[in-house]
């Protein structure tokens, strides 16, 4: 039976406990003063790492436990550490280093020499099979072989094989400070990485924050940040420019307060139906400069969510457009003149055609001297300059809009009741399908019924063989109604569906074109469109769209 002294192992175990703080504190010592240094890495930074490792090691072996002549210490664990992530060069100069300083302390020199040969022979082997494992696995490997090999220069050498539970307090010391020093080091690396990302982010967030800075700063645009309630919290420089306020005026304060009063009902609908449906939206209003005088802008705003997922700001990005309206305004004026100078010659044209007419029979009266054999005719074109005259009347003449609130439906129904008897001389069906039951909008009546009729008529003219037209109307996107009028008639030539709308220009013999050329008007005054599509002979479909309303 093998007999332990309790106080001398008591003893031994104070010592590797002292050990292990003394070497924890050799590890961890450089590893902070390197987070503290910002410099340069040296040159072969592993070989100076290796020397201080071995460095380590001869403290270990001035530390170490002394047993029946035989010196134990820790000095394996930096060894095991420095093979693991430095190499077997740099783990043969801190093993050869440590063997060094222990034989010139220590007797026992054939078992001494005889482990460290084996031992870095081993270790050198495995590194190149453990290469590409991680470090803690590298190191919990190479502890193991260590072990083994302990295990097998005990057995060979004869050394203390009557105290097993010395040498199993010797190896946990030893797994001890591998672990420690690894967990140290793995936590440094941890640490250095996280310090240096950080870093990179701070730079990469600096170079941004500088390069937005530089254009918010240097555009000619406006930039600003509004909360959901109205108020700034960011404005940049550029209004300083544009407007003449300061930046202190605009601290604590609403942008409705800048806003025209004719343009603010429309800048507060849009910006809560922009907080509804959290999209971006596009608009025009007017900013009041410092001097008092509006300067118009157009501006587009953007929601911004936060974390929570809600819209907690908006992004408005205005320019001043001016100039640019001024711009328009002298081209409208131009293309008005234009167009004056274009429907002068046209009137005079169609008017000229049937005066020519009314001169010539008159003429020949006059020489005959009979009574006017072709009064029909003469009124017919009479009443033909009459239509003409009340056109251009109508186009040019400022109407009393009244707006109602109606159903297109209605509308329709009125126009093919007014139509049904023309249709039925003509053999023609009118087919009309609803897809919702109201389609409510805001109009001047009359002036959409004057737009339902020249479109029902056209349809009709263009089929003189009769057949059917086809009304549908339906919603899109919840906000507009859109009414579908498609005939079974001669059709539109291609390269003329472009120019249907334009004053005195019409594919019917008898036509002015003026019809179609109002119905666009009013069309556009009520805030929609027209579209065509058509084939020759196949027939045509018109497509009007117009805002409902809620």
């Amino acid at each position: 039976m093998i007999k332990i002294d309790t106080g001398e192992n008591i003893v031994i175990i104070f010592d590797y406990i002292v050990n292990l703080s003394i070497y924890s504190l050799l590890v961890s010592t450089p590893l902070v003063i390197r987070s503290y240094i910002n410099h340069q890495p040296l040159k072969k930074l592993h070989l100076w790492v290796a020397v201080y490792a071995g460095f380590v090691s001869v403290i270990l072996v001035m530390l170490s436990v002394k047993q029946q002549g035989f010196s134990y210490d820790i000095r394996y664990a930096p060894i095991i550490l420095v093979f693991t992530y430095l190499g077997p060069v740099a783990g043969l100069i801190t093993g050869a280093i440590s063997l060094l300083y222990r034989l010139y302390s220590n007797g026992h020199w054939p078992a001494a020499i005889a482990g460290w040969a084996l031992i870095m022979t081993v270790f050198s082997i495995l590194h190149v099979y453990l290469s590409l494992f991680p470090p803690l696995k590298r190191s919990a490997t190479l502890f193991g072989a260590y072990i083994i090999l302990y295990i097998c220069t005990v057995f060979s050498f004869h050394i203390l094989q009557d105290q097993p539970i010395f040498h199993i307090q010797y190896l946990l010391f030893v797994m001890l400070g591998v672990l420690l020093g690894g967990l140290l080091i793995e936590s440094n690396e941890k640490l250095r990485r996280i310090i240096t990302e950080k870093k990179v982010i701070e730079k990469t967030l600096e170079a941004s924050e500088s390069k937005y800075r530089l254009i918010a700063e240097n555009t000619s645009d406006l930039i600003m940040v509004m909360d959901k309630d109205h108020s700034i919290s960011y404005f940049s420089p550029s209004h300083e420019f544009i407007l003449g306020y300061q930046s202190l005026k605009f601290e604590g304060t609403t942008l409705c307060e800048f806003v025209h009063p004719d343009d603010l009902a429309m800048f507060k609908d849009t910006i809560q139906r922009m907080l509804d449906n959290m999209e971006a939206h596009s608009m025009e209003f007017r900013l009041k400069h410092k001097e008092g005088h509006w300067i118009e802008f157009e501006s587009r705003c953007r929601p911004v969510k936060g974390d929570s997922g809600l819209i907690e700001h908006i992004v408005i990005i205005s320019r001043d457009i001016s100039e640019r309206k001024k711009a328009e305004e002298f081209l409208l004026q131009s293309e008005k003149l234009s167009i004056v100078g274009e429907m002068a010659a046209g009137v005079a044209h169609e008017i000229r055609n049937p005066l020519t007419t009314i001169k010539g029979f008159l003429q020949i009266q006059k020489k005959e001297k009979h009574p006017i054999k072709y009064s029909d005719l003469l009124l017919s074109e009479l009443e033909r300059i009459e239509t003409i005259t009340s056109e251009l009347l109508s186009l040019g003449k400022p109407q009393a809009v009244q707006l109602t609130r109606t159903d297109v439906k209605e509308l329709i129904a009125y126009t093919v009741e007014f139509l049904s008897p023309q249709v039925l001389l003509r053999n023609i069906e009118f087919k009309v399908s609803y897809e919702e039951s109201a389609f409510p909008i805001t109009c001047e009546k009359n002036q959409l019924k004057q737009v339902f009729l020249n479109i029902l008529k056209n349809a009709i003219e263009s089929m003189p063989n009769g057949g059917m037209i086809q009304i549908s109307l339906r919603k899109e996107a919840e906000d507009e109604c859109v009414i579908l009028v498609e005939d079974q008639g001669c059709g539109i030539p291609e390269d003329h569906i472009h120019r249907l709308g334009q004053p005195f220009y019409s594919l019917k013999e008898k036509g002015t074109g003026l019809g179609l050329m109002i119905s666009h008007k009013i069309i556009k005054q009520h805030h929609g469109r027209i579209s065509y599509r058509s084939k020759v002979n196949e027939g045509t479909l018109i497509e009007v769209r117009i805002p409902l309303i809620k």
